[in-house]
């Protein structure tokens, strides 16, 4: 009899092993680079070989041999960051844990020999835990579902490391911007301060104007060190994003921002595409479908956790008689006497019950986070391009005039000087209206689908510990 079970029990897993998974050829990285590719259109790469390190070398290298745009920036980083790689790994990780998941368990086999006066007794026993090869394909569907989140994971780190590179591009771009600027502004304020001082000296001008003079010297001298030191910060943080080091540290960027798109977008439809595109809701929409499985899975089994089969085969040689056989089996189970399942029933149901709630609410605040962001976009797309339109040609028409009526001696080198410091002050609005401008739409990419920073409550995964039977696992 123990032949017939074992034999059976090998067809069973025979029959359980038609639906396991098998590790992809590419670690579950196609899914990945097809949801990120619709909305950064960018290559990405898990190196796991020295070949395909040097791929990424190579064209990480040619990137920065030129000067870098903001879609360079991000595909730098994409193939250089080694955070994002280690995302990629625990993607691999998640799929060696759907392969195990959809493995039957494995049977065990015993064998014992007891002898003594002449006589001995051998004994076989082949035990397989039959519960667990019961729930197999359920665990296997659960698996799936896990690894699909694992999936989602990856792509969403991903957004995230594109839209951190974007927001860092900005700044420092618009912080070289503000420095040469600045360093301009001061070269000016220099000379017109050191012209106070002769002036005051032959008693032309007072010791008031002397002064604001040397103010404005002053505080333009300390604006130029902090602008500096913003944009050495935000450098280093985009080569941080970036994953360089050494001789990478000296790449080139831009001295401007771009110009500003002709019009805004028009996004009439930005809630609907937040809550079908967001990758973070679907993180948790799978979560969620996970769960619902997890607690049918635990009230199906919530009387019965442990249920091993066991066939036996004795042989007993006695030295006053003939040898001979017994064949049997053993069963074990739980008796569910004080512990009726009931704690894990419930344990299931509240933890389904709070990821529900959870993603409900990540729901609202997303489509709150659209609404928000699309309306930032388009108040700083009209600010900036109210500063490009109408202040700053407004200022440079004063500045020409002004610079006529000096020449003509209609107004004084003071007068001249103050409109010099009301043109700085417009060109440094500008240069933050641009900033914000582009921040903002990067924060829109952002909303639409996903890649900010995690909320609390958000796609973090709920696990439940009662997902399968108890010792059901191997």
């Amino acid at each position: 009899m123990a032949h017939h079970f074992a034999r059976s029990l090998l067809v069973f897993a025979a029959f359980g092993l038609s639906g396991c998974a098998a590790f992809s050829p590419d670690g579950g990285m196609n899914a990945v680079s097809e949801l990120t590719s619709q909305t950064i259109n960018k290559d990405v790469a898990f190196v796991r070989t020295a070949e395909g390190a040097g791929a990424a070398d190579d064209r990480v290298r040619n990137l920065l041999s030129r000067t870098l745009s903001l879609d360079a920036a991000v595909q730098i980083a994409l193939l250089n960051n080694r955070g994002l790689q280690a995302a990629y790994n625990e993607l691999a990780l998640a799929e060696t844990d759907l392969v195990e998941q959809s493995l039957p368990p494995n049977p065990v086999f015993s064998v014992s020999r007891i002898s003594g006066n002449g006589a001995s007794e051998i004994e076989r026993q082949v035990v397989g835990d039959i519960l667990a090869l019961a729930t197999l394909p359920f665990r296997s569907e659960i698996a799936r579902d896990r690894f699909r989140q694992a999936q989602l994971r990856a792509a969403l780190a991903t957004l995230r490391l594109a839209a951190d590179v974007r927001r860092a591009y900005v700044r420092v771009v618009a912080a070289n911007e503000m420095v040469a600027l600045l360093t301009d502004a001061k070269s000016t304020a220099e000379s017109t301060a050191q012209l106070a001082v002769k002036l005051g000296e032959t008693g032309s001008i007072n010791k008031l104007d002397q002064a604001r003079e040397q103010m404005f010297y002053a505080e333009t001298t300390a604006d130029l060190a902090t602008a500096r030191q913003s944009a050495t910060s935000a450098r280093e943080k985009l080569a941080r994003l970036m994953g360089l080091w050494d001789d990478g540290l000296d790449f080139r960027l831009p001295s401007v921002l771009p110009s500003l798109p002709r019009r805004p977008q028009a996004l009439p439809s930005i809630e609907a595409d937040a809550v079908a595109h967001r990758i973070d809701l679907q993180i948790a929409r799978l979560e969620l479908t996970a769960l619902a499985k997890s607690l049918n899975l635990t009230e199906a089994t919530r009387f019965v956790t442990l249920l091993d089969l066991a066939g036996i085969s004795r042989r007993t040689k006695d030295p006053e008689g003939a040898p001979f056989r017994e064949r049997g089996f053993d069963v074990q189970f739980q008796i569910p006497i004080f512990d009726g399942g009931e704690v894990r029933v419930r344990q299931a149901g509240e933890t389904y019950n709070l990821a529900f709630n959870r993603l409900t609410e990540r729901a609202v605040n997303v489509r709150s986070e659209a609404r928000d962001a699309y309306r930032t976009y388009r108040s700083t797309y009209d600010i900036a391009s109210h500063y490009q339109r109408e202040i700053l040609p407004l200022r440079k028409i004063i500045t020409e005039e002004m610079q006529l009526r000096f020449s003509s001696m209609q107004v004084d080198i003071f007068a001249l000087l103050t409109e010099a410091r009301q043109r700085l002050a417009s060109l440094r609005g500008a240069i933050d209206a641009k900033q914000n401008f582009f921040l903002a739409q990067s924060d829109l990419q952002t909303a639409v689908n996903g890649g900010g920073t995690p909320a609390t409550g958000g796609d973090n995964s709920t696990t439940i510990a009662a997902a399968a039977p108890a010792d059901g696992g191997h």
